[in-house]
């Protein structure tokens, strides 16, 4: 009988500028982090890359995994032990646990959340969300060895660079337990305004799910939303993905504008319709809805192809959770601050109800779901 493969070493680092060393101090005696990597050269311009790889460069000599945490997270104290059994459990993947709530990778994971997955491989013409991200230490070595050629500044872009020629991206944890805190950003991102884990979960709903719950390797087809604007992802090669609106890519689902109109027509609550419109514009109002109508639909679809499913209260506080982002996230990035607890559960209340629409309605009108 062959011997049980060595349980993982995890070392980590929380990357920082010197601006910022007091909270990344905090951070790392939070979550029992001995490793600060403090930007080399503050005054040369922002770099995230640059920290990045004094980061990876930090792996412990008997560690067979790093993570590396930036100092804008919260995170529960026990991120290394979760972080730990992941990788025992993925030895060979690179792993991220924060998904930014506006990216194709947030949607993505709202995506696996409604289908039942606990993990997603991402999407490999964007970037990899490098918040709260674990490699092992061969894998960090090269990549330290790739990213040091780079002239980019954004470690998120370079980590995806280096991924996509083995078409292996990283897996998203689904549940995430790391969030983003604040909005401003040394490497120019407060642009994007506020940003937001996709499906913000506590420690006690994501230790099942990372544990046991199955891994969705990619859909047929992504909807996702983009300043209030939606769009569907088809392609998952690793060449450049332009933004395709839904209109003009809807024929490759298998769906119809059709069946979509009439659903709209039917089923989207009038109500909820002026009070979304009043607030965030009728086009708005109308993008949403259909967005979240293929977004139940290709989840049912989804669902019926895992190779098992997560279950539970557990689940279903994780499906909630990445409803509840939907409408913000979708929002353009000036309009996010000025939202209201009102507004937001008026957002996903209304997000729910055509994903229940596409899962119980729409679904059944694919005629061929590939594998």
């Amino acid at each position: 009988m062959s011997a049980a493969p060595a349980a993982p070493r995890v070392s980590a680092s929380v990357m920082t500028h010197p601006v910022r060393r007091p909270q990344a101090e905090e951070l790392a005696a939070w979550l029992g982090v001995g490793n600060l990597a403090v930007d080399p050269a503050p005054d040369a311009g922002p770099s995230a890359l640059r920290t990045a790889l004094v980061a990876w460069g930090q792996a412990a000599p008997d560690a067979t995994h790093h993570l590396m945490v930036q100092d804008d997270v919260a995170a529960p104290a026990a991120l290394l032990d979760l972080v730990t059994r992941a990788a025992a459990r993925f030895p060979e993947d690179a792993l991220v646990f924060y998904t930014n709530w506006h990216a194709r990778n947030g949607a993505l994971s709202r995506l696996a959340a409604l289908a039942g997955a606990a993990w997603v491989r991402g999407v490999p013409q964007e970037f990899t969300p490098t918040l709260a991200v674990c490699l092992p230490v061969d894998m960090a070595a090269r990549y330290r060895e790739f990213g040091g050629r780079s002239s980019d500044r954004h470690d998120d872009e370079v980590l995806s660079a280096f991924l996509r020629p083995g078409g292996r991206m990283a897996l998203l944890a689904v549940p995430n337990v790391a969030e983003h805190t604040g909005t401003s950003s040394i490497n120019g991102h407060a642009s994007q305004g506020v940003r937001k884990a996709a499906c913000p979960v506590d420690e006690a709903t994501a230790r099942p799910l990372l544990a046991d719950g199955p891994v969705l390797e990619r859909p047929d087809w992504l909807p996702y939303m983009r300043n209030g604007e939606g769009f569907l992802q088809l392609s998952w090669g690793t060449g450049p993905s332009a933004h395709v609106p839904w209109r003009e890519a809807l024929a490759q689902t298998g769906l119809t504008e059709e069946a979509l109109r009439e659903l709209e027509a039917s089923h989207r609550p009038a109500g909820a319709v002026r009070e979304v419109a009043d607030a965030f514009g009728a086009r708005y109002a109308e993008e949403l809805w259909l967005h979240a109508l293929l977004l139940g639909a290709q989840a049912r679809a989804v669902e019926a192809r895992l190779d098992g499913a997560a279950a539970g209260p557990e689940l279903e506080r994780l499906r909630e959770r990445a409803v509840s982002t939907l409408g913000l996230a979708s929002l353009p990035a000036e309009q996010r601050p000025g939202v209201t607890p009102g507004q937001a559960a008026l957002l996903t209340e209304y997000a729910w109800s055509a994903i229940h629409c596409g899962r119980d309605l729409l679904s059944w009108a694919e005629p061929a779901r590939r594998g």
